[in-house]
């Protein structure tokens, strides 16, 4: 595990400078524990404390499944392709605004994956949308939706290919049914949008494009940072391939376009492959070298383009990640409000500081619990020698426009006392008595 951190983790700077752990320490006291540990379950302990201490989301360790006797009783059902696959409304959450005092809900059927409403404070109009997850997995009408657009639906259990296809088809029309919720909400008089995120695990690099979506303003992407070795030379070496690939068949301006891109990815693989140790974060200091490769976006080679900057290319994801889905940019033209807390994480919190960071709108709740970038393309995944277990490290990092990195949560601009074992009618109370505020300080950071 120790080789495995020194030559994958992508938050060492983070540990040592903002958690302030001291690693050697921690790992030491981790080994004596295993080795003293007495049983299978000790020893995973010890290393499940390991992680909590170190507080990064992303790491994380999965645990090969024990393999009990067949059960003599009566065969189950098989479950529904889409619970097969993971869909669960457990996922999305309660949206807190359905409790405070004054709101009156949108009609669910159009669009039920994004509860939402409006409340009058103050003479303004308040629309309030809850995003529960930036994947369509909590939303199992989404995925049977999928199931029937398929040329070709599956007769038996849905694989990795199958899977990708309902995920594909699910996303676009959650991105056609946000667009929708967001103009419902102006069709019903709305000034002031409120986006809830809170309870939001994450999801994928719709995040970005849902950024798009609800502001009209041009957002530039957070800086990426990018941990040195073959995980990161692979990932930069394909990428030029496609890109040099993509250029032989472009029209002239575009092949010149594919190409210069392609050399940014060759300079990038040349930065991946340029090694820097991680001996010095185990002494606590910072090594003479950077740590990580950096220059590009979360969102790839360019921070930000319109909707139709790539429309009429296949290759506009390989440069721009949001390219990847048909959306409208600025469906919501307005004051916007994100609403954030402890259980904020990953793709949510890269929405939140997208527009946080490009002054689009305004945060309010409590501190995000910071997980910041994960895994890319699979990860580099470790398997542990003795258990089998199998670790995850997070191998990126995306910098917020003050240069922090995005693990260290997002600092809300209106702090609302969330706590961690607030129910949904106390947060709605907490909300409620938040709002002029938050009101207050969206209109003055849309004036700005």
């Amino acid at each position: 595990m120790y080789g495995a951190f020194s030559d994958k983790y992508a938050n060492f700077d983070w540990a040592i400078s903002e958690r302030e752990v001291d690693l050697t320490a921690l790992f030491n006291s981790a080994r004596s524990r295993i080795e003293a540990a007495q049983s299978d379950a000790d020893a995973r302990s010890a290393f499940d404390k390991l992680i909590a201490k170190l507080g990064d989301g992303h790491v994380e360790i999965e645990w090969p499944a024990h393999h009990s006797q067949p059960s003599t009783a009566s065969a189950q059902p098989a479950p529904s392709p889409c619970v097969a696959l993971g869909y669960d409304t457990k996922k999305a959450g309660i949206p807190i605004a359905t409790r405070v005092s004054g709101y009156r809900p949108l009609a669910d059927g159009d669009a039920p994956e994004f509860p939402a409403g409006t409340l009058d404070l103050g003479g303004r109009r308040i629309g309030f949308l809850r995003i529960g997850m930036f994947a369509p997995e909590d939303s199992p009408p989404l995925c049977e939706y999928a199931l029937a657009k398929l040329s070709a639906p599956p007769t038996g259990p849905c694989d990795d290919a199958c899977s990708d296809r309902v995920e594909t088809a699910a996303t676009a029309r959650m991105t056609d049914d946000l667009e929708l919720r967001l103009r419902q909400l102006k069709d019903a008089g709305a000034q002031i949008l409120i986006v809830d995120i809170t309870d939001n695990g994450g999801g994928s690099e719709w995040a970005e494009a849902a950024a798009r979506i609800v502001s009209d303003r041009p957002l530039i992407s957070e800086r990426l940072g990018f941990v040195r070795g073959n995980h990161w030379i692979k990932k930069w070496n394909d990428l030029e391939t496609a890109l040099l690939q993509a250029a032989k068949t472009a029209s002239p301006r575009d092949r010149i376009r594919l190409q210069d891109w392609a050399h940014e990815a060759e300079i990038a693989r040349m930065e991946a492959s340029t090694p820097c140790s991680s001996a010095a974060f185990w002494n606590g200091k910072l090594p003479s070298c950077d740590w990580l490769g950096h220059g590009y976006y979360a969102t790839g080679l360019v921070g930000g383009a319109t909707p139709n900057a790539f429309e009429s290319s296949n290759w506009g994801p390989l440069v721009f990640t949001p390219a990847e889905f048909k959306y409208d940019q600025g469906v919501w033209k307005g004051p916007i409000a994100v609403l954030v807390d402890g259980n904020t994480w990953s793709a949510a919190e890269e929405f939140a500081a997208v527009l946080q960071d490009n002054k689009a709108a305004a945060v309010a709740g409590s501190p995000s619990g910071g997980a910041g970038c994960g895994h890319t393309d699979g990860g580099t995944p470790t398997t542990l020698s003795h258990s089998g277990g199998v670790l995850e490290l997070p191998d990126c990092v995306r910098f917020r426009k003050d240069d922090r990195n995005e693990i260290g949560g997002i600092d809300p601009d209106v702090l609302i006392g969330f706590r961690e074992n607030d129910g949904p009618t106390r947060k709605s109370l907490r909300l409620q008595q938040k709002l002029p505020e938050i009101v207050r300080v969206t209109i003055e950071g849309i004036s700005r």
